[in-house]
């Protein structure tokens, strides 16, 4: 008899991240800021810009409103840029941006879930092409991640699908569909309330550095409450688990490194993302 109580087998369970402050201590897009300014793709102006984004970002003092009128900003931004481009330029700063803000706790949770036979999937609000190297780095399943529209290899500045709130819990429940997860018995881990829609759609939610609003409603509903503080660099931690005894899964995924690209628009995630 499995744990269904039934006599079906048990289904897959996956585990559902967040990206930006609870994976990573930054925003994932505005961290590319200064290499599209190398790039040539952006301006000193727009540099700047991002780098008081990621300021007011990280305080937490970002609402919805204005993280909507800054995902406009940036998505109006990269109209035009040429897809390869952007790839290029964030393949080859993946490992310098991303790798030393990686927080340790996250990591090990990570594995934790891959041990237990659970899939691992990133959730974000930035663009795809950013998630996508940075979920390969982490060892990641699957990612669900924010999509623009190209025509003729340029940024149209359309969106195809936004990876942001109600819409998140929709990627995942179609995702559960497609893979046989059993979502009641599935976990998830945000910081940001606008994530709510994606942790009520599993049966264990965990609340990472929560803003006030997702610290009061983890309060009221009894949801466990992570705090994740120590950034590790994931060549250190993935020499260190090379040393150690158990099993090291997630360092396995990391010679994978920068195989797609990125792109700096979307992160400007929810508040994701």
């Amino acid at each position: 008899m499995n744990d269904t109580g039934t006599d079906q087998p048990a289904r897959r369970t996956a585990a559902f991240f967040d990206l930006d402050k609870t994976v990573i201590a930054k925003s994932s897009t505005l961290a590319f800021s200064r290499s599209f300014y190398q790039g040539g793709l952006i301006n000193r102006r727009a540099v700047l810009r991002s780098a008081y984004a990621q300021f007011v970002y990280l305080v937490g003092g970002a609402d919805h409103d204005q993280m909507e009128r800054m995902r406009e900003y940036l998505s109006g931004l990269v109209t035009g840029w040429e897809v390869q481009s952007v790839k290029d330029i964030v393949a080859e700063a993946l490992h310098t941006i991303v790798d030393p803000i990686v927080y340790d706790e996250a990591i090990t949770l990570i594995e934790e879930h891959h041990l237990a036979g659970r899939d691992v999937v990133v959730v974000s609000s930035s663009g795809a092409e950013v998630v996508e190297p940075i979920g390969e780095m982490l060892g990641a399943d699957k990612i669900i991640a924010t999509r623009m529209v190209v025509d003729d290899g340029k940024y149209n500045g359309e969106i195809e699908f936004y990876a942001y709130g109600d819409n998140k819990a929709e990627a995942i429940r179609k995702l559960a569909a497609d893979e046989g997860y059993d979502l009641t018995r599935s976990y998830a881990y945000s910081d940001s309330a606008t994530d709510l829609p994606m942790l009520e759609v599993v049966g264990h939610p965990y609340a990472v550095n929560p803003d006030r609003t997702l610290r009061k409603t983890a309060a009221d509903r009894g949801w466990p409450v992570l705090v994740f503080s120590k950034p590790v660099a994931l060549r250190q931690r993935a020499s260190s688990l090379r040393e150690a005894p158990k099993p090291a899964i997630a360092a396995a995924a990391l010679g994978a490194g920068a195989a797609a690209a990125g792109l700096a628009w979307y992160a400007v995630r929810r508040r994701g993302r």
